[in-house]
């Protein structure tokens, strides 16, 4: 039972996809209905993919060639393949056997030849599968009190929740992903709670980014260097949606005589353990690129630093801290946002508002006893959950790539500190 503010949810079990819905309605009016759901409906696809890899049985989403409609951004949409749908057959329209000529990763999708098959290097392969889309529907409540449900947009791994009509209350969305057979709680996402609200770190800021705040008020050349891994690069988006080209935009807005000079030294899947280790003349090397910009301001993204360990935390933060005051640069430090459940050791989207990850509490209390800045992003996506939002429809490769509502929490974890 999965109860939204004074709404419940819950599975009747009567049929696989029916909802109970009970709860009072503005002005004290008690409702109980039951709703049928209606899940995303299976699609059939074929398609011809030339050169058809080696299959890797180590590769997950790397395993061999994606096929289209499984594909999310660098990766696949994980579960949504029907495995026992698959067929394949050569070029020639000859069938190809799975097991002796090819075979498919269930989960991600990838295909790929198999060594002493009939498919050899170079040669096609036309393969036909079934998938169910990702999707997110809403349960709500209209102006005359009748309980229904509106589905959302299929959109790859971050599929939209749709919106409201006049009038209309969202109680909860449903979350189909990865085929399941009925309604089960984990698919519930009421909304108990508004978004959180940002946090007043003004004051702070005066203490923390004093050099920084007096140069975009004086209306000097201010230098920002995004430091980071994928997400500061976030080569995965448009420029104008990432969100270290934003938060440069957004200075230069909220200063107009400041001339904000803004470079960005994100290096995808990447960690300060792997800046560290680049020799002398590297594109990233520490020295040279990242401490020689010789930025007034950095800020300092690594959700991949979530896998170092803390001592090696310590070790790698403590110098950057120590480095960057002995050149006059002032910190952001960031919090990462939330990746892959299983990645994070959690069973769900739901009942996460606290980051499980070591990294996380090392940076808030790295910040707050060596008193820097910390732009706490990670708060932001543990709350996602009670807004009826599952956090994971906002990974562009359904893993750990926020598309640009999570470029928008790490705007907004920014903007506390400035405004």
């Amino acid at each position: 039972m999965t109860k939204s503010g004074q709404w419940t949810l819950a599975p009747t079990g009567k049929t696989p996809w029916a909802v109970a819905v009970r709860g009072i309605a503005a002005g004290g009016r008690r409702i109980e209905a039951e709703l049928e759901l209606t899940p995303p409906e299976p699609v059939a696809e074929t398609e011809r993919i030339e050169a058809i890899p080696p299959f890797n049985p180590q590769g997950s989403w790397n395993a061999g060639a994606r096929p289209t409609a499984l594909r999310a951004y660098e990766c696949s949409l994980f579960g949504a393949l029907i495995p026992e749908s698959v067929s394949a057959t050569a070029d020639d329209g000859a069938p190809l056997v799975r097991g002796t000529d090819y075979e498919v990763e269930p989960d991600s999708g990838a295909v790929g030849r198999l060594a002493g098959g009939r498919l050899k290097e170079g040669d096609a392969l036309i393969i036909s599968y079934v998938y169910v889309p990702y999707r997110l529907d809403a349960v709500l409540l209209s102006p005359d009190g009748a309980v229904c449900r509106k589905p959302g947009s299929v959109n790859g791994a971050t599929p939209l929740p749709p919106a409201p009509g006049p009038g209309e209350t969202v109680i909860a969305n449903i979350n189909f992903s990865g085929r399941p057979a009925k309604l089960s709680e984990a698919m519930i996402f009421p909304v108990t709670d508004e978004p959180l609200p940002a946090q007043d770190h003004a004051a702070e800021a005066e203490a923390l980014l004093p050099r920084t705040l007096a140069k975009l008020r004086a209306g000097e050349r201010l230098r920002y260097l995004a430091w980071g891994d994928s997400v500061t690069a976030a080569l995965y988006l448009p420029e104008h949606e990432r969100w270290p080209f934003r938060f440069a935009a957004h200075l230069r807005a909220r200063f107009p005589r400041a001339a904000v000079d803004y470079v960005n030294m994100g290096w995808g899947g990447r960690n300060t353990r792997s800046f560290f280790a680049e020799p002398p003349g590297s594109r990233w090397h520490y020295g040279e690129k990242v401490l020689g910009a010789r930025a007034d301001l950095v800020t300092v993204e690594f959700v991949n630093d979530a896998g170092l360990p803390e001592q090696e935390l310590a070790a790698n933060y403590g110098r950057i801290l120590a480095d960057a005051r002995a050149a006059g640069t002032e910190l952001i430090l960031m919090t990462p946002h939330y990746v892959r459940p299983d990645w994070m050791g959690m069973a769900g989207e739901k009942n996460c508002d606290e980051d499980p990850r070591s990294y996380v509490r090392f940076l808030r209390a790295f910040a707050r006893d060596n008193k820097v800045a910390l732009a706490d992003a990670s708060r932001f996506y543990g709350h996602l959950w009670r807004e009826g939002i599952p956090y994971n429809t906002l990974m562009t490769n359904a893993i750990n790539h926020p598309d640009i509502r999570g470029m928008d929490i790490f705007m907004k974890s920014l903007c506390e500190w400035i405004p």
